[in-house]
């Protein structure tokens, strides 16, 4: 025990440097919590386990923080600028935005499309599967270059074959409807609703397996300072893909607002998504796994389409410690 001096000068110093060691000890004791996670989404159904798991209390707000964002795009450029910290993405997006320099990493699979994205031809059209000389309406950005790429290759014709129409996915129905284009490249709910107007499926992406998938990322800066926000956020994730799959008609309340549908017509948003529980977003992840002969083959793809310079370094694109442990 320190006994204090009896002079009142020697006192009074003696108390403020008490003071001084008490307070550096509360404010050691007391640091303030880091800022939350920001990820940043656009409405889209293969996106929407997070929104159901915060609407469900499963996400702790002071710890993880939704932003909506109008379109991927953006969400690379918020990631760039460090205005978030984590996104959910397309494949061939993450890879882009590595291309830029921001430094990603996947640390959960979203989904896979196994027909979601398709080509539609309006009715009526001759010979509506062959494309040469059409008029193709698609939304500017990887995923539509992707699908346009695919199709043509498909039939071995050129870009120059078709005249493409930009269109964003949300204006196909008007579109459609006013015939702005013979062929649209489209995805769901778009797709089923162009078809229950007379449409034809000419193509779809099961055509091109493992070639569109959405992923959730995370900055390599972000991996420890945010890990306890990772881990939870891709945790409520997993759980609300489980309630999706095992209480559809529950989840699709919860999905219909923000997808601005009705409930029953949330299914049809869903149609062609393959969407992976924990476990085999891990099995996916491995350093062997599926999604990385995806990649190998996207980035060919990309690279032959002038999206990509160059491939990207294989072995710091996963991250899997963010996954739930197996029961």
């Amino acid at each position: 025990m320190h006994t204090p001096p009896r002079h009142g000068w020697a006192r009074r110093r003696w108390l403020q440097a008490m003071a001084g060691a008490a307070a550096g000890v509360w404010l050691a004791g007391c640091a303030p919590p880091p800022p939350p996670l920001r990820l940043g989404s656009i409405v889209f159904s293969g996106y929407e386990p997070v929104f159901m798991a915060r609407a469900l209390g499963w996400l702790d707000p002071a710890q993880v923080r939704l932003v909506e964002l109008y379109s991927n795009t953006d969400a690379l450029r918020a990631l760039a600028a460090g205005q978030i910290e984590a996104a959910q993405l397309t494949l061939d997006e993450f890879l882009s935005g590595r291309a830029g320099g921001v430094d990603l990493r996947v640390i959960a699979v979203l989904d896979e499309s196994l027909g979601a994205d398709a080509v539609i031809a309006r009715p009526g059209l001759r010979d509506p599967h062959l494309p040469a000389g059409r008029r193709i309406a698609v939304e500017e950005g990887a995923v539509g270059a992707v699908m346009l790429s695919a199709f043509l290759k498909a039939h071995d014709l050129p870009p120059s074959a078709v005249q493409t129409v930009s269109v964003a996915l949300a204006h196909n129905l008007e579109h459609f409807r006013e015939g702005a284009a013979d062929l649209f490249v489209t995805a769901e709910p778009w797709a089923s609703q162009l078809e229950a107007l007379g449409g034809v499926r000419v193509f779809d992406s099961t055509a091109i397996p493992g070639r569109i998938v959405d992923v959730m990322v995370a900055r390599a800066d972000a991996l420890e300072h945010h890990a306890p926000a990772l881990q939870a956020l891709v945790a409520a994730h997993f759980r609300a893909v489980q309630l999706l799959h095992q209480q559809p008609e529950r989840a699709a309340e919860l999905m219909a607002a923000r997808l601005q549908l009705a409930p029953a017509e949330v299914p049809a948003a869903l149609k062609g998504l393959n969407q992976p529980e924990a476990a085999a977003s891990r099995r996916m992840l491995q350093p062997d796994g599926e999604l990385l002969r995806h990649i190998k083959t996207l980035e060919q793809v990309m690279v032959q389409d002038g999206l990509l310079k160059a491939a990207s370094v294989h072995d710091t694109l996963f991250d899997t410690r963010f996954h739930p442990t197996a029961p």
